[in-house]
């Protein structure tokens, strides 16, 4: 047999191990004299399970659990079952879950970055997508370098692992992995079974990977609330909701004069470092981020379900955490500093669906939307990185805001009286 390249599988020709390898591409396997595979029926119900049943449920650990079981069921002795499956996501290339009899779902996410390219790297998975064909180990018998998972699949105690690709049209990377402890491990006709059930995985999977786009997509492009209410149809031109909450307006301070001396991709790498002092605080605290509105984010703290008090003490908090990070990014960081005023305001913001023809978009709209931007746009004037509104500032305890005084603000017909919020023990002049 000719000798595989360096750091390749060797393939084995038809039910035969080749050359005494340890580990072999499987292209098909024969069944074994005396042996009885799962019954016809049996692999149909799990089939009609697979295509009827299992894509009805919601949340994807629990459809490894259960197909788990079923293949325990149908007598194959599986203990360690793996789904890997390749996502369209900003943050991260993959999502692994691993499930073993008596135990949880474990649910990991892989970031892109190169600790996860080299998790897949060395990989069983990896040549499993190369070559289309199954990947099977023999683990008493197969070296430790291998493949990076060896070492613990015999630490373990496992006897025999398959690694089975399955390729989603549009060429999306995923797959199946089996593991057994069993002495005699995987015979011919559990792998028969497997085979046969490729069909109805390979199809569910689509169908949870469509969704999954669908949904993580939606979210992370148009938001939470807009991204809820497109999948349950209210996607009509001219509807407009309201969401009373605390609404923080966060703009990055002399942004034009900050990128005139920079390219686009210097541009857009100034915007992320801002966003991600911004973002991560927002959601920490239980907000949403509604929109980016250029160098400004604009995000909510719903007041629904607690009450106006506990959504703008969040908010507060989260204006505080978002003040901070930027302190710390420019002392850590080389590169442009940058600073930003922030607008904190209690009142309604308003979904408002607009557009022509089939090109339409969700926009946060109203009053106080407005009224939360201006009160950001003072904070340069005032030489104050944090303002509030007067609807905002008497929701926060005694002594924790400073009167700023009367101000007009541009697009807005009545004088505001704007506030500092102060930190716990900080002093001020005036109280409300």
């Amino acid at each position: 047999m000719v000798q595989p390249s360096p750091g390749r599988p060797r393939l084995a020709g038809r039910g035969s191990k080749g050359n005494g390898s340890a580990y072999r591409m499987q292209q098909r396997s024969e069944g074994r004299p005396g042996e009885r595979p799962a019954s016809a029926a049996t692999v149909a119900e799990l089939q009609r399970w697979l295509l009827v049943e299992a894509r009805a449920i919601k949340h994807p650990e629990e459809v490894i659990a259960l197909f788990g079981d079923r293949l325990i069921g149908a007598g194959i002795p599986l203990d360690r079952l793996m789904l890997a499956v390749e996502v369209l996501h900003s943050e991260r290339t993959g999502i692994g879950r691993f499930w073993q009899p008596g135990q949880k779902t474990r649910t990991v996410y892989f970031p892109f970055g190169e600790e996860a390219e080299a998790l897949y790297q060395s990989s069983p998975f990896r040549a499993a997508h190369e070559t289309g064909q199954w990947v099977e180990l023999e683990l008493a018998h197969t070296p430790d370098d291998a493949f990076g998972i060896v070492p613990e699949l015999k630490m373990q105690g496992f006897t025999h692992y398959l690694c089975i690709p399955v390729e989603l049209p549009g060429g999306s990377r995923n797959g199946l992995s089996l593991a057994t402890r069993a002495r005699t491990g995987f015979s011919d006709g559990h792998k028969q079974v497997l085979r046969d059930l490729l069909p109805a995985v390979s199809a569910l999977m689509e169908i949870v990977a469509l969704r999954r786009v669908l949904h993580e997509v939606l979210r992370i492009y148009v938001g939470d609330e807009p991204h809820r209410r497109i999948l349950s149809g209210q996607i009509q031109r001219g509807d407009v909701t309201h969401i009373h909450s605390a609404i923080l307006f966060s703009d990055m301070r002399a942004f034009t004069s900050l990128s005139m001396g920079l390219d686009a991709a210097g541009v857009v790498t100034l915007l992320n470092a801002y966003f991600d002092c911004v973002v991560p605080h927002v959601a920490a605290h239980g907000g949403e981020v509604l929109e980016f509105i250029g160098d400004s984010v604009l995000a909510i703290f719903r007041s629904d379900e607690e009450g106006a008090v506990p959504a703008c003490a969040r908010a507060f908090q989260a204006a505080r955490d978002i003040l901070a990070a930027i302190d710390t990014r420019n002392a850590s960081q080389p590169g442009i500093p940058f600073e930003a005023g922030i607008g904190l305001h209690f009142g309604r913001a308003a979904y408002g669906n607009i557009g022509a023809g089939e090109r339409l978009d969700f926009t946060v709209i109203g009053r106080d939307v407005n009224l939360a931007s201006r009160i950001a746009g003072l904070c340069s004037s005032l030489k104050r990185p944090l303002l509030a509104s007067k609807a905002f500032s008497g929701q926060l305890t005694a002594c924790q805001v400073k009167s700023m005084g009367e101000h007009r603000l541009r697009g807005v017909a009545e004088t505001q009286e704007i506030f500092e919020p102060l930190a716990p023990g900080e002093e001020c002049a005036e109280t409300h």
